[in-house]
């Protein structure tokens, strides 16, 4: 890749990584939780899911992905329908007055690795918007010549490094304001609006006709 095309690479991955979306929305939700290390293992799972897009892209599944209309609507269903689970789970705490961020003082008790790896995994691997992003917009940059797997996971790493950072820093902010979000009333409202805007990416992706 020469260095204008990698700078054009840089300039677009860096835009989609800052720009609001469900991903952002998991991690914070978590980083509330469990604080920093909760958000950092969320954003963790998250970046996995990018070499999952980043494989399909290069080993040209994509063509059968977006060939076939009918397994592409199971997997935007499948992504939609985790989003609003979470979602709903946020709002259902809202509504009980037992906020995660209330429940702060219990940071240590309540983390999960696993948990929080499988969430943030499941979250981007689910997100068909990240899988045809990636589809359309890696094969710009990858040489026809050269081996396509591997060009490809490189720019996932590329992607991956830009997220972690943007990520961690979203996580350790939302850490530093535990002591505001702690109290029970500003953590049924984060709650709610958590799980509103949970809930909100994933109707739009289950009735996006795009």
């Amino acid at each position: 890749m020469i260095e204008g095309q990698f700078l054009a690479f840089l300039v677009a991955i860096t835009l989609l990584t800052i720009a609001p979306g469900a991903d952002t929305v998991m991690m914070t939700r978590n980083s509330i939780r469990g604080g920093f290390k909760d958000g950092f293992v969320t954003s963790v799972g998250i970046c996995s899911g990018l070499f999952i897009h980043a494989a399909i892209s290069a080993a040209g599944v994509s063509l059968i992905l977006l060939g076939s209309a009918y397994l592409f609507s199971v997997i935007k269903l499948l992504g939609a329908g985790y989003l609003i689970w979470m979602g709903l789970q946020s709002l259902l705490s809202a509504l009980k007055g037992e906020g995660e961020a209330a429940k702060l003082n219990v940071i240590d008790k309540r983390f999960s690795f696993k948990r929080s790896l499988r969430e943030g995994f499941l979250s981007n691997v689910l997100n068909p918007k990240t899988a045809v992003f990636y589809m359309a917009f890696l094969p710009q940059f990858i040489d026809p010549a050269g081996n396509a797997l591997l060009q490809a996971q490189g720019l996932a790493l590329v992607h991956i490094f830009i997220a972690m950072i943007w990520q961690c820093l979203i996580a350790a902010m939302v850490d530093r304001a535990k002591v505001f979000l702690s109290s029970p009333k500003v953590s049924r409202w984060f709650d709610g609006l958590i799980g509103t805007l949970l809930i909100g990416f994933g109707l739009t992706l289950a009735f996006d006709r795009d």
